[in-house]
This record gives structure tokens, sequence and C-alpha cells, in this order.
């Protein structure tokens, strides 16, 4: 028997990246957004409902630009991603206004998510088979899971991007190494974020495009985890991000939690340059009018 899944979607940081919603660029031939195509592949791939996490200012624009197209068709709730939602004991800083990461913001929706769910990425295009494994994989183990994709087929020809490149063993995660990589000569170039030495690795190599398949045990993890964060972050309050796959390489490292990882064969596509725009827009268009993946108008 199928279970009920949810889809979160990270889209908290949405209004500052684009200059307010309505700025969001259309990718799709009728106005669609890279987040409509993901929610239509969610609906299609089994998850029966939606827990957008969102800034509780960008609250009613949400509503009247995606919500109203994708509420008729799958139940919907909205988490806020709140600066002020800290541990006790701790302040933000007034003059911030970045959100405090991904971590953070799954947490800030623990009150709507009691069901396994998958969590992605607002401005990322993850694909119908990720979708379909990460729900197939959430109702069939009691795991969790990562979906990977080839890291050669989600770079950008306009330079140097940051990638979680996924390390595993007999199939399971053993690290995820937060990277800058670029493409030179059929191989691709790693250099650690965390200053370690850099390394090589194929095209092939699997890497994470924060599409993560979870259980609602992981909000224990959040609620230990973001304490010790932000004690040894305390002087740095201005800056810091509590990031999710930071709680999760922790897990794997203490041996709580195994996280399977499962190869798509989807394409991700992403704008990490303005110059990437028209390629999003491109595939999309293939995707809708050639290969006929998309009807050419989504919610109709």
């Amino acid at each position: 028997m199928k279970k009920d899944l949810t889809l979160v979607i990270l889209a908290a940081g949405m209004g500052s990246r684009f200059g307010g919603l309505k700025q969001i660029e259309p990718m799709g031939p009728n106005g669609e957004f890279i987040i409509d195509y993901s929610v239509y592949d969610a609906i299609k791939a089994g998850f029966t409902k939606i827990v957008f996490i969102i800034k509780e200012e960008n609250y009613q624009i949400f509503k009247e630009t995606i919500g109203k197209r994708v509420e008729p068709h799958i139940k919907v709730e909205y988490a806020f991603q709140n600066n002020e939602t800290l541990p006790q004991g701790f302040k933000y800083p007034k003059d911030r206004t970045k959100p405090y990461g991904t971590g953070h913001a799954l947490l800030c929706a623990k009150e709507k998510v009691k069901e396994d769910f998958a969590i992605i990425s607002a401005d990322d295009f993850f694909g119908y088979d990720a979708f379909k494994k990460a729900a197939d994989f959430l109702n069939e183990s009691n795991d969790f899971c990562v979906i990977g994709y080839n890291i050669g087929e989600t770079l950008s020809d306009k330079g140097e991007v940051k990638r979680g490149v996924c390390m595993e063993e007999n199939g399971y995660l053993t690290a995820v190494i937060e990277s800058r990589v670029i493409k030179k000569d059929a191989k691709v170039y790693c250099e650690p974020l965390n200053e370690n030495k850099p390394f090589t690795i194929d095209e092939n190599h699997p890497v994470s495009m924060l599409m993560f398949g979870l259980r609602p045990i992981i909000f224990e993890e959040l609620e230990k985890e973001i304490v010790k964060f932000f004690e040894k972050n305390k002087e740095n309050m201005e800056t810091c991000e509590f990031l999710l796959p930071d709680v999760l390489d922790k897990i794997i490292k203490n041996k709580k939690i195994k996280i399977k990882v499962i190869k798509t064969t989807s394409k991700w596509l992403g704008v990490t340059y303005k110059e990437d725009t028209e390629h999003v827009k491109n595939e999309i268009k293939k995707l809708t009018k050639i290969s006929k993946t998309y009807p050419n108008h989504l919610w109709e």
C-alpha cells in the first residue's frame, strides 16, 4: 500500500534572488516557472501534499502566482522561514535579511510535515524520473536517500559552479563534499570548500543537487544540531548558515541513519549564470514540443 508522501519545496530565498516573485523568469511556453514542473512531476510520481517554505512577507504574492496554479491539483500548505525562529538564548542580528540556510528552513516546517517526504530547492528542474525514484524508495524502504545526477550533466559552460559531490560505499552515501567544480578535457576538477585537497572525478560521478528522501525523524536531529551550530557560531550570526547537507553528513558519520544513493536518468536544469536562462528555456521547450513529456499548457 502506497503511503501519503509530502514534497517540501525550499522557496524562502526566491524573493531576494529574483528581486520579488513577479520578476521570476518564466521558463515554460506559457509562463510556467521551474517550480511548476516540479509540482507537476511530483503529483504524477505519487506525492500527495506540497509544503512550500517561504518568507512570510511573500505569502500573498506566492499564493497569487504559484499557489493558485497548483492548489486545484494537490493539497498545499505553507511554512514560514523566519530568522527570529532560533533556539532559546540566541538572537538574530537586526541587519540580517538572508535566511539561515536549508537546515533551518526545514526545521521551520516541522509542524507541517508528519509524513515521509522529499525535499528540493524551488529554482532547480529535477525531472520526473527523479521524483518517481524518490517516491518509490520512500514507499519501499525505511532509510533516507539522495538523488544523484551525473556531475557532467549539471555543469555550466559559462564557468565554475558549486556542487555536492557524493562519495559512496556499497550504494550508500559516506560523505557529500561541497566543492567548486569545473570541467576540463572530459575530467571534472573539484576544489572542496573545506580547503581539503582538490581531486578529480569522471563525468558520471554522482552529485547531489539537494534532492533528498527523508523521514520525520530528521527533525529530532535538526533540533539537536542547530543548538550546537549556533553555539559554535554565536560570534558569526550575521553570516552563518545551518545547512541540511552538513547535518546529513554528521548523521552518516555517526552511523545513525543510512542514506541510499539513487542515480536518476532525469536531466537536471538550473540557472547558475544569467546566460544559462536561454539553455533552460530551450531544454524545457524540447520536453514540451518534441518529446511531449509535458503539455503545452501545464495546468490545463
